[in-house]
């Protein structure tokens, strides 16, 4: 099972293909998701530190673009389906933000 270890926090295994926003969210990272998982909103973004996120899909890649979000290592974890082990940081947390999560997205 891959492990996913969350910068400044602890490090957890998660089954291979699961979304990384799920992940998160179960393992107690307070990450956004406003458009509840559908590449709508860039809220669950997340820098990857290290490990293979996977290739970014074009719907991701259209809407980084859009919102001016370019640097290569900032994904949606939405749309990251964990197969191997990555280091995170989560971008946006509810607890930075102040805002509610969003709908929880589907597995």
């Amino acid at each position: 099972m891959p492990t996913i270890q969350i910068e400044g926090r602890d490090s957890y295994e998660v089954a291979e293909g699961t979304k990384l926003v799920l992940a998160l969210e179960d393992n107690g990272v307070d990450i956004l998701h406003r458009c509840g998982g559908n590449t709508k909103c860039t809220t669950c973004r997340v820098e990857v530190v290290d490990g293979d996120a996977g290739p970014v899909g074009e719907a991701e890649a259209s809407l980084l673009q859009a919102k001016g979000i370019l640097e290569s290592n900032i994904r949606l974890s939405c749309q990251i389906r964990v197969h191997n082990d990555l280091t995170v940081k989560p971008v946006m947390t509810v607890s930075s933000s102040g805002l509610e999560p969003g709908n929880r997205p589907q597995d």
